[in-house]
């Protein structure tokens, strides 16, 4: 996670914490004459609470979104801003009064932000704020504050904020790495932190990714960490599951009962029965769960028994793969569109539903998923339509693990090639010419290493 600081040199990721602290003398700008008392922290609730913001620029624009979401009826007063911030006033999110900061504009004010480039306004801004008893916030004077932002992250329902509470030592950006390594551990699950709170059972259909277990989401890696039960697809990221707690179990979908490729039926019943257990459950997919991943089908089920179901996207390998691969699925002046097929029935099967004529017709870019085995009678196919047989075609496979390959061929003889070179799922077929605008025919790209 990136580390902030603002013009002060302390953290200026506003949050819903904030932190006080109350002087015991003050002079004419609102400075404490002594500042050896820690400061106190507490969460202010700012929904429709009159909340004014001095000066348009950089700190503005860093710290009005998180002040935004709060609710709070906000006031800006600068005669310029930043585009970012006109856009937030042009969208009605806060009120902005083009002028320069003059007394009483913090009249019935609840929280101060003040960070103008103007020194002698701002100074004046907190001896009003003195005066008003409003909590002020100095972006360019700290110590002249009577509140500071500490270093705030977010975690599900969760803010963290670390906040240095007396003025000697004040280590920002060592604040700013507590914060990461608190909320990183709670967003990856390295930090346990168990629920005291009835949890509601259910199933979360979790999209692990292309493979690289770096790629799931924030959100899927945490319900991971939650769950009771994980019911794994062959395809999902492996290396997640040797992270979980001893008391997680883990239940291979391939060996459930009825068969190593067991019926999705078999799938659905295993969710609904953990689930009436009682029991927080993960299913997890490969890449995306709707994508030719049968997720809609087990959420329909859960559905139709009355569980809660939570969907979390996935990184579809589609476009992640050939992009770890060095190849962009659409590209400027190349490709205006991709379009994703699943290769599993061949062209000549009365059970297939795709349109190879019109397929072979489309100038972008074709991206193939489970076509390993028939991509030799789908690239016949799209030659008797008219595909070019020159066309480029690349076949990723393990792509974005420590395994990928790619192995580079033309539409006339990749299914040689894919034979020759023993290419085996789970592989991503590109076809077009996407495939060629790489610097090189084959670059590896932010490939994992073996070790």
């Amino acid at each position: 996670m990136a580390e902030h600081a603002d013009h002060a040199g302390h953290p200026e990721s506003a949050g819903h914490a904030e932190s006080a602290e109350s002087a015991e003398s003050v002079d004419g700008t609102g400075r404490t004459e002594n500042a050896d008392h820690p400061a106190y922290p507490v969460g202010l609730r700012l929904h429709g609470r009159r909340t004014v913001v001095i000066g348009g620029g950089q700190v503005a624009q860093r710290r009005l979104p998180q002040l935004i979401a709060t609710g709070a009826d906000i006031t800006l007063v600068s005669p310029s801003a930043t585009p970012s911030v006109e856009a937030m006033a042009d969208a009605g999110e806060i009120r902005w009064e083009r002028r320069r900061y003059q007394d009483g504009d913090l009249a019935d004010t609840w929280y101060a932000l003040v960070a103008s480039s103007d020194t002698a306004a701002n100074d004046a801004a907190s001896a009003e704020a003195e005066r008003t008893r409003t909590w002020c916030v100095r972006a360019d004077d700290a110590e002249a504050a009577t509140a500071w932002t500490p270093a705030t992250g977010r975690s599900e329902n969760v803010t963290v904020a670390v906040l240095t509470t007396t003025s000697q030592g004040r280590d920002p950006r060592h604040s700013a790495a507590i914060r990461d390594a608190i909320v990183e551990g709670l967003r990856d699950g390295t930090l346990a932190a168990p629920h005291h709170r009835t949890r509601t059972p259910g199933v979360a259909l979790v999209g692990g990714g292309p493979g690289d277990p770096d790629l799931i989401t924030v959100r899927g890696r945490r319900l991971l960490a939650e769950a009771d039960v994980v019911i794994a697809d062959r395809l999902g990221p492996r290396d997640l599951l040797d992270e979980l707690p001893p008391h997680v179990e883990v239940i291979d979908a391939a060996k459930i009962p009825y068969g190593r490729f067991m019926a999705q039926e078999a799938i659905n019943q295993a969710l609904i029965e953990h689930a009436k257990a009682g029991k927080a459950v993960v299913r997890l997919k490969g890449g995306d769960p709707f994508v030719f991943g049968r997720g809609m089908e087990e959420a329909q089920a859960l559905a139709a028994e009355g569980i809660p179901c939570t969907v979390v996207p996935g990184i579809s390998s589609t476009i992640s793969v050939p992009g770890a691969a060095g190849i962009p699925v659409t590209h400027r002046g190349v490709a205006h569109e991709f379009t994703v097929v699943s290769g599993h029935v061949a062209p000549e099967d009365p059970r297939s539903l795709v349109d190879w004529a019109a397929i072979a017709r489309l100038r972008g870019t074709l991206v193939l998923l489970m076509a390993v085995d028939k991509i030799g009678a789908i690239a016949a196919a799209l030659i008797a339509h008219g595909k070019d047989p020159s066309t480029p075609v690349a076949l990723v496979q393990e792509g974005t693990t420590a395994a990928q390959r790619r192995v580079d061929a033309t539409l006339a003889d990749v299914g040689e090639r894919a034979v020759a070179e023993d290419v085996r799922p789970p592989a991503v077929i590109v076809i077009g010419d996407v495939v060629a605008v790489g610097p090189d025919s084959a670059p590896q790209l932010d490939a994992p290493s073996a070790d």
